[in-house]
């Protein structure tokens, strides 16, 4: 089994957290990474709502990076 915290070819990881070009309509900008694969798992840090986007649609969508996962406060 694969170790969740590793980097993938786009230099993400479970656990980053991202900003988005658009807001959710809750009002939040930032997403955590909740999976990587063929698609990116992404969490609202917002409501806590929980979407699935195309690896192609992530990087189009994907502002800057906010927060490494190693950077967490847990």
């Amino acid at each position: 089994m694969s170790d969740p915290r590793v980097e993938d070819a786009d230099g993400i990881q479970a656990g980053d957290v991202v900003a988005l070009r658009k807001a959710h309509p809750c009002g939040g900008v930032n997403w955590e990474i909740t999976r990587v694969g063929a698609d990116i798992g992404l969490r609202c840090l917002g409501c806590n709502r929980v979407i699935l986007l195309s690896r192609h649609e992530f990087r189009r969508r994907m502002r800057r990076l906010v927060r490494r996962a190693e950077d967490r406060q847990d």
